[in-house]
């Protein structure tokens, strides 16, 4: 189950401030978090934020919300952001060590929205702490999943997600037994290309690729949403965070994103999470967790709405998403193989240097290349894991130039 420890809160408890570290607070997750904190007023606090390297943006959301602590994942910018918060009371730290540091502050609650494997340190220590983890980034799951749970398990942090879908399954998950659950359904938009041939993805450009019809993120995931990998990544995350075999997770493509996730049991009973698609419905909820924030925009009008509809992925014009079951399938490495390759893929054809088809080609053949190296093998610490990545990403360079050379 994703939810570790205790949740259950008194009176007190509940009624008392909370406070809040965001890990990757000037990112779009980081922009909702604080915009949730706001509404919430007194009930939170913040204790400490953190950046990769937009000094600028840290530093205003440090003084804003009077957060203790303030950290640039970029050591080189560490001059410049302590010369940004001198006189505001806030301590200020430089490089992946002082994302550490923001992560072991005393806040009981961490939004963990760091991109890329740069977040498994800091989420991984404030696990280490007991604390109730939001999270947002994928590589704590999809690159070491197994040891990041058992991690979260020994030190009863609770671990809840803030992608949609996740959160969807968690809030269905409560209509049941955890024994009655026959499988567990991840709903797609579909992405930009949803109807597109394999003819028209082919000439696909990294701009068409950003206009996402529903959900408003970040490149990389969007670009993701468009080869349906982010759709692969969360059933590897789901695996983990709900401890279900891969034959019970499943994926449809539902163009509205209005329903987030299914829950079905053996009894056939399919028990399913709606809502706007707004990433601060899921984030309010970790931020309270278990109670529900109050929520003053737009309301749910399925009259409006009128028609919901749902089919099956084209695993044929989406390979990603075949690649990503493959990979959950396999075991091992072969996860953390996957996202390192579809990182240094997305890069690539973001930058111009390869085909929209080109992505789900690199990720296949680095794939070929560490199998036949002998490097799917668990990963038994973090160590482990961030090496595995490494030679992945090494591996996806190399063959780059060979891959955008062909014409898919």
């Amino acid at each position: 189950m994703a939810v570790r420890g205790n949740v259950r809160l008194n009176a007190e408890q509940s009624l008392r401030t909370r406070r809040v570290t965001i890990l990757g607070a000037t990112g779009s997750i980081g922009a909702s978090t604080l915009d949730m904190i706001r509404r919430g007023g007194d009930r939170f606090q913040v204790e400490a934020v953190s950046a990769h390297n937009n000094v600028a943006a840290l530093a205003k959301i440090a003084r804003d919300t009077k957060a203790r602590y303030a950290a640039i994942g970029d050591a080189g910018a560490y001059k410049d952001l302590k010369e940004a918060l001198a006189g505001t009371g806030t301590e200020a730290g430089g490089g992946p060590e002082a994302l550490v540091e923001a992560a072991l502050h005393p806040a009981e609650v961490v939004v963990a929205a760091i991109s890329g494997a740069i977040g498994l340190k800091p989420t991984l220590a404030a696990v280490s702490r007991g604390a109730t983890i939001a999270l947002a980034n994928k590589e704590c799951l999809v690159c070491a999943g197994a040891l990041f749970m058992r991690a979260a398990a020994a030190a009863k942090a609770n671990v809840l997600p803030v992608d949609s879908e996740h959160n969807a399954v968690l809030q269905a998950l409560t209509a049941g037994r955890r024994e009655d659950v026959r499988r567990v359904i991840l709903t797609a938009s579909g992405g930009p290309f949803r109807t597109w041939t394999a003819e028209a993805m082919r000439g696909a450009t990294p701009a068409q690729a950003l206009q996402h019809p529903n959900w408003s993120m970040g490149a990389k995931i969007s670009i993701d949403s468009a080869t349906l990998m982010n759709k692969g990544l969360e059933l590897i995350e789901a695996h983990h965070l709900f401890s279900l075999e891969p034959d019970k997770l499943d994926v449809l493509v539902h163009p509205q994103s209005v329903v987030h996730g299914m829950v079905e049991f053996r009894d056939g009973s399919v028990v399913a999470q709606l809502g706007v698609p707004d990433m601060r419905i899921p984030i309010g909820m970790c931020l309270l967790w278990p109670e529900r924030m109050d929520w003053p925009a737009g309301r749910l009008d399925l009259a409006q709405i009128a028609n919901l509809t749902f089919s099956l992925p084209d695993t044929d014009r989406f390979p990603a998403l075949r690649l990503a079951r493959e990979a959950l399938a396999e075991g091992g490495s072969a996860t953390t193989v996957l996202n390192a390759a579809n990182e240094v893929a997305v890069a690539a054809f973001a930058g111009g240097k390869l085909s929209f088809p080109g992505i789900a080609a690199l990720v296949g053949h680095t794939l070929d290349a560490a199998r036949g190296r002998g490097m799917m093998k668990e990963p038994q610490n973090i160590e482990e894991a961030l090496g595995v990545d490494h030679i992945a990403r090494s591996l996806a360079h190399d063959l780059l130039p060979q891959i955008a050379a062909k014409a898919f």
